[in-house]
């Protein structure tokens, strides 16, 4: 894997954070249960996006 794959995924890993954390703002602040709910399974699944190109990088890490 080549340096500019390996920031790319450093930028993936950032912009995944910097998504969960947005969500995570919006569910404390808004009374809308359903764009709650909405929120909540989109920071699941961004942090479950996140824990895999974190692997990613670990796999590489140890090759």
């Amino acid at each position: 894997m080549t340096q500019k794959d390996l920031l790319y995924l450093e930028d993936a890993i950032g912009h995944e954070t910097n998504l969960v954390s947005i969500y995570e703002y919006y569910v404390e602040i808004l009374q809308d249960t359903n764009l709650k709910a909405f929120l909540k399974s989109e920071i699941k699944k961004h942090q479950s996006l996140k824990t895999k190109l974190l692997k990613t990088m670990e796999d590489i890490a140890n090759e």
